[in-house]
């Protein structure tokens, strides 16, 4: 059997949404045809789960049902069989952001190896050592990475915890504190974000959907540099509407 239909070619015509003033991320996509649709709409970044307790966890095999493939050396071949294009070929792809939670430095190598990630986003304790030396791991022996700690907000006072990762850090991902791992598809309250006084670029996530266009648009911090979208554009988990995902860049981008 042909290695090429389990590849999804995103090297497609996009629309023109990609010239928002933000970074717009679809995280929880597992689905090949599903991650074609959304990436041609011109999304900035498509977020890929590798926690194995998440039900839009992307798994490392296989699957007959048209799960998201485990990108391998042979993805590099793909391309010449109309599948996967080669990192040559990304420029105009959304970046891929693997979502981890207190992962073992040796499986997000491995994911960042096999999935060709751009990004890498940590979503629980992971220490600024851990951070650096997984960072010294792969760059420059795999690729270089930028790095998204993702960070729970419910006072002002949760702001502290970014000071730590300044310097070893890319992005910051301020989210609703919960008791779930990985988010709870929640909003925290956005007039909290104004007492963030670091240096580092974040976004925001939780529970953002249409509705939140206007309120969107109201956020002035200078360092504010995007959203991150999820369960409310769902059918359901791990599968996203891509209709509702246009409607929303449209009103974004109006």
């Amino acid at each position: 059997m042909s290695y090429s239909r389990f590849f999804v070619t995103l090297h497609l015509k996009r629309e023109n949404y990609n010239t928002l003033d933000m970074i717009v991320k679809v995280c929880g996509m597992r689905m090949a045809e599903n991650i074609r649709e959304v990436s041609a709409l011109g999304v900035n970044w498509v977020g890929l789960i590798f926690w194995p307790d998440s039900p839009r966890c992307v798994k490392q095999l296989r699957a007959r049902g048209g799960f998201y493939p485990d990108y391998s050396p042979l993805a590099t071949k793909a391309s010449e069989v109309g599948g996967l294009p080669s990192l040559a070929a990304k420029e105009n792809n959304p970046k891929r952001v693997g979502v981890f939670v207190d992962d073992m430095p040796q499986n997000i190598v491995t994911r960042v190896y096999n999935f060709y990630l751009d990004m890498v986003q940590l979503h629980g304790e992971e220490s600024p050592v851990m951070i650096e030396n997984l960072k010294r791991t792969l760059d420059p022996d795999i690729r270089p990475v930028k790095v998204i700690k993702a960070i729970p907000i419910e006072t002002v006072d949760d702001f502290e915890k970014c000071k730590e990762y300044e310097g070893c850090v890319d992005y910051f991902l301020f989210h609703n504190k919960c008791e779930e791992k990985g988010g709870s598809g929640k909003q925290f309250d956005w007039n909290l974000i104004e007492a963030y006084k670091g240096n580092v670029p974040f976004l925001i996530s939780g529970g953002i959907g249409m509705e939140d266009v206007e309120r969107i648009k109201a956020i002035s911090h200078p360092l504010f540099a995007g959203i991150d979208i999820n369960s409310k554009f769902e059918t359901e988990p791990g599968v996203k509407d891509v209709e509702a995902i246009r409607r929303f860049l449209e009103k974004l981008k109006n």
